[in-house]
């Protein structure tokens, strides 16, 4: 790994919530916030410079206090969010400064590890773009508007993408310069102006918090920690 790249860590946590009806980054994980999970993997590594963290309006003072509650030296910013995940992406992009990469992570990912960080900066250091993710387990089906099967997909082709995703600064930038509809994962933004993501070996306990029973989940993969 090039000791010289500067990594700048976005941290997204601005989403309502609705599906569990509350904000996923403030929930209570083994007696911490889910977002503190992941930002104090990212104080610690020392391939990341700084972190940026995008949280709902209502939060901003919130997450500041946390920041300075933990001595998160990295954290240089707290922004709010937009509307969409990739606004919220946005928003912290424009807080970004002269940088070579950036690495965009879920806050409702709480489960990040030094392994993940450093090997998705050595792809995207020799892509430009990468993206944790994982085999399918599970028989994708293809439907049609009725819920009628049109296709079984083949399993070893697919894989399901988490974060962290890292991209080299003017790739990522660009890619949501010129977005013009919604996009549910960065490397999404960075294929519509033709680049390739490389995929790298991600983690099946790199769960996401969406719902309840993954909180439940959580609490028994964060005891085991």
């Amino acid at each position: 790994m090039t000791e010289k790249a500067v990594v700048v860590a976005i941290v997204v946590g601005a989403g309502s919530g609705s599906r569990i009806g509350a904000d996923k980054a403030f929930l209570d994980l083994a007696g911490k916030p889910v977002i503190a999970w992941p930002v104090e993997v990212l104080q610690r590594n020392i391939h990341v410079r700084e972190i940026i963290l995008v949280l709902h309006k209502s939060r901003l003072q919130e997450g500041r206090a946390l920041a300075h509650k933990n001595e998160w030296s990295k954290v240089t910013r707290v922004c709010a969010g937009g509307n969409l995940r990739q606004d919220s992406v946005k928003n912290g992009l424009a807080s970004v400064g002269d940088c070579e990469l950036v690495m965009i992570h879920d806050a409702a990912r709480p489960f990040l590890t030094d392994r993940l960080i450093d090997d998705g900066i050595k792809a995207a250091e020799l892509t430009g773009s990468a993206a944790a993710a994982v085999t399918v387990k599970d028989t994708v089906k293809q439907v049609d508007e009725n819920q009628i099967v049109a296709a079984t997909l083949p399993r070893s082709r697919l894989m399901a993408v988490q974060t962290p995703q890292v991209f080299r600064y003017k790739i990522l930038k660009d890619a949501y310069g010129s977005l013009d509809d919604e996009v549910t994962d960065d490397a999404a933004a960075v294929e519509r102006i033709g680049f390739k993501v490389k995929l790298y070996t991600g983690d099946y306990q790199n769960i996401k918090i969406t719902t309840r029973e993954d909180l439940a989940l959580a609490e028994i993969i964060a005891k085991r920690r």
